[in-house]
């Protein structure tokens, strides 16, 4: 069984449909269970491993005796700006949370799935970042992330690391949903055209935490040895190198195209010192996912084709 922590946010969300397509048993848990408090996990853990199942959104407790083999951590401080002066809370959920959930995940003997970002390099590099390179954060979101990163790796040998990217989904506030409300309502728009990284969408992320473990779980024991998905850090993201005003303009063109925007509105370039926020962030951020895509045998797909899909899907939410 899984154990999705995180399971109402934009991320957590859509593992939760995936897991229910694939009538996988999974148990979640939400804002209820404090990650900063140990003791908190602990009880989860100890009332749901081995007694409950989740399929549907429905919790059956006391009927199948199923252990907790994974943990998927999604749970995060994701507000980049927000961050910056609130760095305390940021390091709580971001490192302390990581720790304490990680701590427990080796307790009960399951394996760990922790997301992290493309946040913890600074952006000087000119080409994709492989896992490799050393990590250098430019703000605090970044710098609690790449603590987090450290703390899993502290606690337990049996975890993914999976760096993300730009995320964007079907519930929950992002880009895509801020950008086509902005282009609904404003008759121009500034975007940056200085930083360049990966749009990412949550059903390619979520498509693969599912394959790691249905290759995990699949993998021959041969010897002693398992011959499943090395565990270690992998970057995930859809393949792209743009601007965050390459974003807008297509998500304009695909909104025009689908009935999402239906006023007309000029997408304009801007710089990032044109447009200053309370947190640096890195001027170039692709990841590298040659690891990932070899390992999995998988080929991520172009941004182009999930940023279509989402806003043509009718799951979209117009009214966000």
């Amino acid at each position: 069984m899984i154990w999705l922590i995180g399971c109402k946010g934009m991320l957590g969300s859509e593992i939760a449909h995936q897991l229910d397509e694939h009538n996988i048993p999974w148990v979640g848990s939400d804002a209820e269970v404090d990650i900063t408090d140990p003791l908190a996990l602990e009880a989860f853990a100890s009332a749901h491993d081995r007694a409950a199942t989740k399929t549907g959104g429905a919790v059956s407790k006391g009927k199948t005796h199923t252990k907790i083999n994974w943990v998927i951590n999604c749970a995060a401080f994701t507000d980049v700006n927000r961050a910056e002066s609130q760095a305390e809370l940021a390091e709580k959920l971001n490192e302390a949370g990581p720790r304490n959930i990680a701590r427990t995940a080796r307790q009960i003997g399951a394996k760990l799935i922790h997301i992290s970002t493309d946040y913890v390099f600074d952006g000087t590099a000119t080409e994709p970042y492989t896992e490799q390179i050393e990590k250098a954060p430019l703000g605090v979101y970044g710098k609690t992330k790449a603590a987090g990163e450290d703390a899993v790796q502290k606690e337990m040998t049996q975890y993914y690391i999976l760096r993300t990217a730009w995320l964007y989904g079907f519930d929950g506030k992002n880009f895509v949903y801020t950008m086509t409300k902005a282009m609904n309502t404003h008759e121009s728009v500034q975007v940056v055209n200085d930083q360049r990284g990966s749009p990412t969408c949550t059903t390619t992320l979520a498509s693969v935490i599912l394959k790691i473990i249905e290759t995990s779980e699949k993998a021959p024991t041969l010897f002693g040895k398992n011959s499943a998905l090395p565990y270690g850090i992998y970057h995930c993201t859809d393949i792209a190198d743009i601007s965050w005003f390459d974003f807008a303009q297509k998500i304009y063109s695909l909104g025009k195209k689908y009935g999402r925007i239906k006023a007309d509105c000029s997408v304009n370039p801007c710089s990032t010192q044109d447009y200053p926020t309370p947190a640096k962030r890195p001027a170039y951020s692709v990841l590298n996912k040659d690891k990932l895509q070899k390992a999995l045998k998988i080929k991520l797909p172009d941004w182009e084709e999930s940023l279509e899909k989402f806003i043509k899907s009718p799951r979209f939410k117009a009214d966000r």
